[in-house]
């Protein structure tokens, strides 16, 4: 495992997964496994009407890594390989990404999406909140033609990213730790998905079935890891290559865990407290001025060692993730996750 000091690496996710010798050998079995799910997610989106089709359409045609269809294909290489039933599956989970997104950005008001104006920007929140239920129903569909046990995954899935989402919006209940809240939030909101990629490249592949825990393990961990990667990267100067300015959640209102630990640490550092202030008054305040300072705020708070201090906790969630992985044999598959979790902490954008 190679994630405690992880490089600051332009290369893709691709690019870095395929880069070793005993790795490069599955490069054109994942390319072609992905050009799979690819090719049949247009189709899957096609609604008959024009609306709904564009609308549909929108996000899958702004780009996105396909970080969770790559998973279910590797994950795959512990039994047959991209079977149909992993690529439809794969299909299924990449469509309740792209739902999530449609009523993610309603929610937090986000103006632009893989570089794009937002598909409630664009047309109306009404418009992308019922994009959204749409995707998900399709996706549900698609799911079903696998069996009970695929529509039970997907409704355990579907209700845990409901669930993270509404403890998000309310915040921790009185007495409950707000950092422990929120990698529970994390767990849900972001982990159950990439999970459930995980598990059913397991589960529709043919692998060993006690292969599906520890991909379960795996997913959630991997997925609170990248969410935290996320949170340093929103106060990144160089934010600019994702579409979204730097502070963008933190003017959201969106909790992260560098601001969580501020106002943890608020208490006992004055430092944490002043700069904790200055950030929620610029934040919220229409001034011109406090505009204009929000950004040097920002800096500051990625100057911070809190900052770093979420970097070393999502360095911890990756390594959790591999060490749930040590029941699996040692293949370059196995060799391909281990890059998987170190690029998703070391990202830039």
């Amino acid at each position: 495992m190679t994630v405690d000091k992880p490089p600051r690496s332009p290369l893709g996710l691709r690019d870095r997964l395929f880069a070793s010798a005993d790795t490069k050998k599955l490069a054109g079995i994942i390319d072609e496994g992905i050009r799979e799910v690819e090719a049949g997610l247009p189709a899957e989106l096609h609604f008959g009407d024009d609306l709904a089709d564009t609308v549909g359409r929108y996000l899958l045609d702004a780009g996105g890594k396909r970080m969770r269809p790559m998973l279910a294909l590797l994950m795959a290489q512990f039994g047959d390989g991209a079977t149909p039933d992993v690529i439809t599956a794969a299909r299924a989970i990449e469509m309740t990404h792209l739902a999530s997104l449609y009523h993610d950005d309603v929610m937090d008001e986000a103006p632009l999406r893989r570089g794009v104006e937002s598909a409630h920007m664009r047309w109306t929140n009404s418009v992308a909140i019922l994009t959204g239920d749409l995707l998900f129903s399709r996706a549900s569909t698609l799911m079903s033609r696998l069996g009970v046990e695929a529509m039970q995954l997907q409704s355990e899935t579907f209700e845990r990213l409901c669930v993270g989402q509404l403890h998000e919006t309310t915040g921790p209940a009185a007495g409950v730790d707000p950092v422990d809240h929120y990698f529970s939030v994390l767990a849900d909101k972001t982990g159950s998905l990439i999970s459930a990629a995980a598990r059913a490249g397991i589960r529709y592949s043919g692998a060993p079935a006690e292969f599906e825990e520890p991909a379960r393990v795996f997913g959630e961990k991997i997925g609170i890891a990248f969410q935290l990667a996320d949170d340093v990267i929103d106060l990144s100067p160089a934010s600019d290559a994702t579409g979204k300015k730097a502070g963008t959640d933190l003017k959201a209102g969106v909790p992260t865990l560098p601001t969580l630990l501020l106002e943890r640490d608020r208490d006992r550092d004055p430092v944490a407290a002043s700069l904790l202030t200055r950030l929620r008054d610029d934040a919220q305040s229409a001034d011109a001025a406090a505009e204009a300072d929000l950004p040097e705020a920002v800096r500051a708070l990625y100057d911070h060692p809190v900052t770093q201090a979420t970097r070393d906790e999502a360095l911890r969630f990756a390594r959790e993730a591999m060490d749930a992985l040590a029941p699996l044999p040692e293949t370059p598959a196995k060799k391909a996750l281990s890059v998987f979790a170190d690029h998703v902490v070391s990202r830039t954008g």
